[in-house]
């Protein structure tokens, strides 16, 4: 079943209201669709999708939103409206996460952390009223590309942020990745675990001991699946999927749960 929390009491004409979200439902089955959206295979639940497209009907539906660096198709976005607020060197060179082709965002001080959230709270205001349940925030651990520009401080602060902001308007948030945060996540305001090969890695444990069963695992191999449903299937969600998420047709589509 899906868990219900109440974040805030606001008053209006005498009259509390309380604003609510639901985190996905523990250990439903799950799919990983931030590539390219497609009819979900039968009995999945809970789905990931990108910001930029519509939620599956009748779903749980979690909203990918890249908070800490750039989508490559937007850089040119970012240059045009706010290129104060990425991320560059002390050669004043753009700092690349270079396995993806994506600008870090720079999340140094407390006005571009203000900056940003004011871009990123606008999106998550668009996810809300698609209908989405609950944020993704991805690249959390960009300050391990940074070259040493970024602490784990900076991106906790805008963590917080974003956090009150999607709670206000009744979505769950998860942390994305990134055990490093240990506990931190949880008191920034996050929710839930949205973690990328923990099975591989062995760190599934380490997101099950910040937030219970409430971890969404996704992993590109097989092998590292299989792991990862042996230690962990019976009490959490995983998906096997592609490394570039891609749609049923492609040559390398794939998907597994367990």
């Amino acid at each position: 079943m899906a868990a219900t929390a109440v974040v805030g009491l606001g008053i209006g004409s005498g009259t509390a209201a309380a604003a609510t979200y639901t985190l996905p439902p523990v250990n439903a089955k799950f799919d990983y669709q931030i590539g390219a959206p497609y009819t979900p295979p039968a009995g999945v639940q809970v789905v990931s999708r990108d910001r930029t497209v519509a939620p599956a009907a009748g779903l749980y539906n979690i909203c990918y939103v890249n908070v800490f660096q750039t989508q490559p198709d937007e850089i040119a976005w970012w240059q045009a409206n706010h290129d104060d607020l990425l991320l560059r060197d002390a050669g004043g060179q753009y700092v690349i996460d270079g396995d993806w082709g994506e600008n870090l965002i720079d999340v140094s001080t407390a006005a571009k952390r203000t900056a940003v959230a004011a871009i990123v709270n606008g999106w998550i205001d668009g996810c809300a009223a698609k209908g989405f349940k609950a944020v993704e925030p991805d690249n959390i651990d960009s300050y391990d590309r940074s070259n040493g520009l970024l602490t784990k401080a900076n991106a906790i602060a805008l963590l917080k942020l974003i956090a009150t902001h999607a709670h206000d308007k009744g979505l769950a948030i998860a942390q994305k990745n990134t055990t490093d945060l240990g506990t931190a996540g949880k008191s920034a305001g996050l929710d839930f675990a949205v973690a990328e090969e923990c099975g591989r890695y062995s760190e599934c444990g380490d997101y099950t001991a910040v937030y219970g069963n409430n971890v969404i695992a996704i992993e590109y191999t097989k092998s590292a699946f299989t792991k990862a449903c042996r230690s962990h299937g019976s009490a959490i969600s995983i998906v096997l999927r592609d490394v570039n998420v891609t749609a049923p047709g492609s040559s390398t589509y794939k998907y597994d749960a367990c």
